[in-house]
């Protein structure tokens, strides 16, 4: 992941400091959106959204099988997630009031 976030903001420091001016930061901006309208990458980035709900999902699962019944009921009615019986699956893996 940090090398993504790397890659960005050497993207992102080549399009500001560029000396090339405005053409060259419309070609960059052209072949971005290029990119992100590929319909393989939109695949992508849907799989991993999914799979991040998936993960997300489970991790709070288990937070709250360990730590749910020992919590007490003033941050258990605060939160929704700790109480299932009103919650529905929202489809990404997490819970919804």
């Amino acid at each position: 992941m940090w090398k993504l976030s790397l890659a960005v903001g050497f993207a992102a420091g080549y399009v500001l400091g560029s000396r090339a001016g405005r053409q060259r930061y419309e070609q960059i901006a052209k072949v971005t959106r290029e990119i992100a309208r590929n319909p393989t990458v939109q695949n992508a980035t849907d799989r991993a959204r999914q799979q991040a709900g998936a993960v997300a999902g489970k991790a709070a699962d288990a937070v709250a099988g360990r730590v749910g019944d020992r919590l007490p009921n003033a941050v258990t009615d605060r939160v929704p997630y700790f109480n299932r019986t009103r919650a529905e699956d929202d489809g990404w893996g997490t819970f919804r009031p």
